[in-house]
């Protein structure tokens, strides 16, 4: 059951975000920001450590699970060093993901080439 979870989830995520890409102008950025901000939200409600319950690694994942770990690492940070230590906290959190995400990026450049 655990499996259909995290694939309904991930599959509602994914179609929010079509729908939003779909039907407006924004552009793809906008819509991970606007996915990034309801997991950060979501995360301060207290609901998405629910999603994790029910989804498992299926609400680990998504864009939406990037704002809860953004949330949490500033919630952290400001618990043990007040404002400096949300940014501070934030940075050193989620700077391997970053990281990784940059070097992919990169190396999938040098390998693929745009549409025209």
């Amino acid at each position: 059951m655990l499996y259909l979870n995290a694939f309904l989830f991930v599959g509602i995520v994914s179609l929010i975000g079509e729908i939003i890409l779909d039907n407006t102008k924004l552009t793809s950025g906008h819509v991970t920001s606007i996915l990034v901000v309801i997991g950060a939200i979501l995360s301060f409600l207290g609901l998405y450590d629910k999603l994790i319950d029910f989804a498992g690694v299926g609400a680990s994942i998504p864009i939406t699970s990037f704002g809860n770990l953004l949330f949490k690492a500033c919630y952290e940070g400001f618990k043990k060093a007040g404002l400096l230590g949300m940014f501070t906290n934030m940075f050193s959190t989620t700077s391997g993901g970053i990281t990784a995400a940059i070097i992919f990026a990169a190396f999938f450049t040098l390998f693929t080439r745009p549409k025209d």
